[in-house]
């Protein structure tokens, strides 16, 4: 759920013929029950001039201009054209390894379907074909490869280093314009934002930016002043009545960059991606304070999966989980997506209210389990 103001959010693939955005969605009804190694971050003593590994792009430094960092980034982010059954669409993609490898938005590539066709423009202004790797709509990220050797990768940056106020840019192909560049800073962190549709909806725990975001900047970076990806650019904000992604209003939402890095060694590795859980269900007409799990079960399915992470943890049916590690949540959307920011395997505290009420709130430490992407 997103806050007060942000009532409906879009993905920013854009239409040929200059159709905005395929798929709008209300975030308030969204909820529903390698073979090489990528590019790595410098080292916190940045500021050098040069190349990462595997022939990355190197960092700047503060002082960098954004003319800096545009003739730095652009050779490294690609344009996407994607035709399926439903027509042309368009979006962006960032090279991720020298060999071919390009990171997008899964509601990019999703539109080419199981007979479409995926086609990539370099900046040199080559056309190659390009195939899918793999891709998850859980958290709306894709990898594609085209045939081609000696690209530039860039960095997927430390974006928990990355703070409010930072200043960053994006580069991509709004409206079909290749090489677009526009500037803005860091809005907010951990802004959650669903989006999608019933049956492939994204979990966000998204960096927000009023850097100009337009259908078509789907899958193009959002980066820092050394030039490293903090965020793949995925959606943005629109005023509550609004159908269509009618262009920016300084609302941009980006998946983070260690998320995108997570996801997409996964899928290049296995064309598949996994996700945290925590193993329960949770009761969407609950309106008081946090998130409630049900009371009862539905068909066969418990409240909260025997054996499961939140069991292990003493979590019960009709307790209420007001925080995660310490940050309240407020709504089902809200807890799922700061549960999908973790990875299976880390450890997160919950802060439980018994159910009815009766007893002292208490915190639960659960170990997330893991969940394969369909």
């Amino acid at each position: 759920m997103l806050t007060a103001g942000v009532a409906v959010v879009a993905l920013v693939a854009g239409a040929v013929g200059g159709i905005a955005a395929e798929r709008i969605v209300d975030a308030a009804g969204m909820y529903r029950p390698v073979d090489a190694a990528l590019p790595q971050p410098a080292s916190p003593a940045r500021g050098a001039e040069g190349t990462g590994s595997d022939g990355a792009a190197g960092t700047g430094g503060a002082g960098a201009s954004v003319g800096d960092v545009a003739a730095r980034v652009t050779p490294s982010v690609v344009s996407l054209r994607v035709e399926g059954s439903d027509g042309v669409t368009t979006g962006s993609g960032v090279v991720i390894r020298s060999d071919g490898y390009v990171l997008t938005n899964n509601h990019v590539v999703a539109a080419a379907g199981a007979k479409g066709a995926i086609v990539a423009l370099l900046p040199d202004g080559t056309h190659l074909d390009a195939s899918l790797v793999g891709a998850t709509a859980d958290y709306d990220l894709a990898v594609v490869r085209v045939r081609a050797r000696d690209l530039t990768p860039l960095v997927l940056g430390d974006s928990d280093a990355t703070t409010v106020g930072d200043p960053v840019v994006a580069v991509g192909a709004p409206l079909g314009l290749d090489g677009t560049v526009t500037t803005g800073i860091v809005s907010a962190l951990h802004r959650p934002v669903t989006a999608g549709e019933s049956s492939g909806t994204a979990f966000i725990d998204a960096i927000q930016t009023d850097a100009a975001i337009n259908p078509g900047n789907s899958g193009g970076p959002l980066v820092d002043m050394a030039g490293e990806v903090v965020g793949i650019n995925s959606a943005i904000a629109q005023p509550p009545g609004s159908f269509q992604a009618t262009g920016s209003i300084g609302l941009g939402f980006a998946i983070p960059s260690n998320q995108a890095r997570r996801t997409a060694e996964q899928l290049i590795e296995d064309g598949t991606a996994t996700y945290p859980v925590i193993g329960v269900y949770l009761d969407e007409r609950y309106t008081g304070e946090g998130v409630k799990v049900v009371a009862d079960g539905s068909g066969d399915e418990p409240p909260v999966a025997p054996g499961g992470p939140a069991d292990d943890a003493g979590v019960r049916p009709g307790d209420v989980i007001v925080a995660v590690d310490g940050r309240p949540v407020t709504s089902p959307d809200e807890l799922v997506v700061a549960v999908r920011a973790r990875a299976p395997g880390d450890a997160v505290t919950l802060r439980v209210r018994p159910a009815g009420g009766e007893g002292a709130e208490r915190d639960v430490r659960v170990v997330l389990d893991e969940a394969t992407s369909e």
